[in-house]
C-alpha cells in the first residue's frame, strides 16, 4: 500500500452537484429528479444557444471525459486518479490484480520470497517499450531505485524506503533485498501504483512518458486534453484496431459532462457523473430522449468509512461507538443517496477480496435503535431533560455527498439521543485537522488502498500514528500489533488470511472505524462504445478489449 500523504484517491472527493438539498429519506429522490431535470433543460438550451453542437468524435477516436488534468503521467509520481488510470494504460507493471485482488504475473512471470528479506522476479522476454527498446531487469531495476535515490522527488517513494539494494544478476532477473518484512512490496508494483520506465528516466518523464503499454503517449494540453495511441505492437494483445486514438478531454463540471454525454460529443466517462445525473439519463424518459447512451455498473472496491477519534473520552467506550453504529441507518442511506448503488461494508477490503473475512464471522451492525439507546444506557450515558446523552462533532470535506450523508447521520443519530455537530471545511483543511488528531467523528474514503490487506497495518497498527501512517483515531490495541507482525513475516497468502481474518474480527468488535458502504463503479457511454468489462478499481482498464462501432 504506498503510503501517500494524501491517501490514494481520497484528494479527489466526487464531484459536487451545482445545487443543494436537504436531506429526506422518503422524498429525496423526486426532489432530486425535478431539480435535476430543470437544470439539465436549461443549461442544455443555453449551451446550445451560445455554443453550439461540438463535433461527434472521430470513428476511430474516443473521447472520455476526466475531470481533471493528471498531476503526472509518470506513474511513479502521479498520485491522483487521473495520473494512475491513464498512467496504466502507458506504463506495464510488475503484476496485476485479478477480481479477488490476488497479484498475478504481467511483467513478472514468476516471483519467489525465500525469506521475508528478499523477493526474486523473473521477467518476461521479447518486451519492447513503445520507442523500440527492450524491456529489462535494469529498467526494472531503475525504475524502483529512482522513487528512493533522489532521482526523482515522489509521495510513492515510503512505500519502497524499507528496500536496501536492488540486484539484476541476469537481463530477465531482479532482486529486491530489504531491511525489514515487506509484505505490500508486491502490491505496491502492481497496476496504478507502479510502471517500469527505461533506465534513467528522470523527473520529467510524465512530460513525455515512454512505457511498453497498449497505447502510447502523444500530447498533453493542462487543463484541456490528453491524447493517447494505439500500441499495434503491444506484447500482451493490441487493443482493438477500432479505437486508434483516446482523447481525454478535461471537464471539470459534472453538469458540463452531463450535457457532453447527452450531445453525444463524448463517449464516456467513469464515475465522474452523480447518481442523480447518471438516473436522469438513464431513466425510462431519458432514454427516449437521447437513446445513443447505455449505462455499465459492477461491483466497487472503494470503501466509504466513519472513523473516531478513540482517545477521545467521549468515544473512548466502544460501547458508544457501537451504539452509533446501530443508530445509523446505511441500507436508507444507500437507497436515498446512492440510488441504491452501493452495498452495505462490513471490513475495509472490496468485495471478495481473498482476505476477507467472512460476514458472517464478524459482528454485525444492523439498524436498531433499541440495541442503540441499550449500549449508551451501559456506557453510563443517560438522557437530559431535552433526551440529549451526549455532544459530538462530525467533520467532512465540502464534498456535497459527504454533507448530504453528514446530515442524515446527525437526524439518525438524534434519535438516539446523540447531538452531532456537522463542519465541514476544504479538504487541505479537513485533512490536516484529521492528520492532527483534531477531530471526534470524520467521513472519507479509501480508494485502491484498501485492495492490500497491509491497509490495517497503516491504519491500525500503534507505530502508524500520524505522520508515520494512516492511524488517525490513534488506535493501539497489543493483540492486533500482534497479528500484523506475524502477517508481515508470513510468505504464504493462506498464512495471512488467518492473520487479517482475526484483526478483521477484532476490529469490528472495537469498531475503531465503522465501515459505511462500497459505492458501485458506474460508467455512462455512449452505445458506439461495446464490449465494456469493468474493473472494480474504477480504473479504466476497459479500453484494453473495448471496440468502437
Amino acid at each position: 500500500m504506498t503510503p501517500h500523504p494524501v491517501p490514494p484517491g481520497s484528494a479527489q472527493p466526487p464531484r459536487q452537484p451545482s445545487y443543494r438539498r436537504s436531506f429526506s429519506p422518503a422524498h429525496a429522490p423526486a426532489t432530486q429528479r425535478r431539480l435535476w431535470k430543470h437544470s439539465l433543460a436549461l443549461l442544455l438550451t443555453v449551451a446550445l444557444t451560445l455554443t453550439g453542437c461540438r463535433p461527434a468524435p472521430h470513428p476511430h477516436t474516443l473521447v472520455f471525459l476526466i475531470e481533471s488534468s493528471p498531476n503526472s503521467l509518470d506513474v511513479r509520481q502521479g498520485t491522483d486518479s487521473q495520473s494512475e488510470r491513464i498512467g496504466e494504460l502507458i506504463f506495464d507493471p510488475l503484476v496485476r490484480k485479478d477480481a479477488h485482488f490476488h497479484l498475478q504475473p504481467w511483467l513478472a512471470t514468476s516471483w519467489l520470497r525465500p525469506d521475508p528479506l528478499t523477493w526474486i522476479f523473473h521477467l518476461r522476454p521479447g518486451v519492447h517499450f513503445t520507442d523500440g527498446h527492450p524491456l529489462t531487469a535494469a529498467d526494472v531495476a531503475w525504475s524502483i531505485r529512482s522513487m528512493t535515490n533522489g532521482s526523482i522527488v515522489t509521495a510513492k517513494g515510503g512505500a519502497f524506503k524499507p528496500i536496501t539494494a536492488v540486484d539484476t544478476p541476469d537481463p530477465l532477473t531482479v532482486v529486491v533485498h530489504t531491511s525489514t518484512p515487506l509484505p505490500s512490496l508486491l502490491f505496491n508494483l502492481s497496476d496504478g501504483l507502479f510502471g517500469v520506465v527505461e533506465g534513467g528516466a528522470g523527473a520529467d518523464e510524465g512530460l513525455h512518458p515512454i512505457g511498453s503499454g497498449p497505447f502510447r503517449f502523444v500530447s498533453q494540453v493542462q487543463d484541456k486534453d490528453v491524447i493517447l495511441a494505439r500500441n499495434p505492437d503491444y506484447w500482451a494483445g493490441a487493443p482493438s484496431p477500432t479505437i486508434q486514438q483516446l482523447r481525454f478531454d478535461v471537464v471539470p463540471d459534472t453538469i458540463t459532462a452531463a450535457l457532453e454525454m447527452e450531445k453525444g460529443s463524448a463517449d464516456v466517462e467513469s464515475n465522474l457523473l452523480t447518481m442523480d445525473m447518471v438516473h436522469a439519463l438513464g431513466d425510462h424518459a431519458a432514454r427516449s430522449r437521447h437513446p445513443h447512451l447505455a449505462i455499465a455498473t459492477g461491483p466497487g472496491s472503494r470503501v466509504d468509512y466513519l472513523n473516531f477519534n478513540v482517545q477521545d473520552p467521549a468515544l473512548h467506550d466502544p460501547r458508544v461507538r457501537q451504539a452509533i453504529a446501530f443508530a445509523i441507518d446505511r441500507p436508507a442511506l444507500i437507497a436515498a443517496l446512492w440510488r441504491g448503488h452501493a452495498h452495505i461494508a462490513d471490513t475495509l477490503l472490496p468485495p471478495g477480496h481473498w482476505a476477507a473475512a467472512p460476514s458472517g464471522d464478524l459482528p454485525q451492525y444492523p439498524h436498531d435503535l433499541g440495541r442503540a439507546i441499550a449500549l449508551l444506557n451501559a456506557a453510563g450515558l443517560q438522557p437530559d431533560r431535552n433526551g440529549i446523552r451526549l455532544h459530538l462533532t462530525l467533520k467532512t470535506s465540502t464534498d456535497e455527498t459527504s454533507r448530504l450523508e453528514a446530515q442524515a447521520m446527525q437526524a439518525e443519530l438524534h434519535q438516539a439521543g446523540i447531538d452531532l455537530a456537522l463542519r465541514s471545511s476544504d479538504f487541505g483543511t479537513f485533512y490536516s485537522d484529521i492528520t492532527k488528531g483534531a477531530f471526534q467523528m470524520y467521513l472519507l474514503r479509501w480508494i485502491g488502498s484498501n485492495e492490500d490487506p497491509d491497509i490495517f497495518h497503516y491504519a491500525y497498527a500503534t507505530e502508524m500514528f500520524p505522520p508515520r501512517g494512516a492511524n488517525r483515531g490513534r488506535y493501539s490495541n497489543p493483540t492486533v500489533d500482534a497479528l500484523l507482525r506475524a502477517a508481515s513475516l508470513a510468505t504464504s497468502d493462506a498464512e495471512r488470511r488467518q492473520d487479517y481474518i482475526q484483526i478483521q474480527q477484532i476490529l469490528a468488535r472495537n469498531l475503531p472505524t465503522l465501515p459505511l458502504w462500497y459505492p458501485d463503479n458506474v460508467v455512462v457511454h455512449s452505445k458506439r462504445l461495446v464490449h465494456l468489462t469493468l474493473d472494480p478499481g474504477g480504473s479504466f482498464d476497459f479500453l484494453r478489449t473495448a471496440k468502437l462501432r
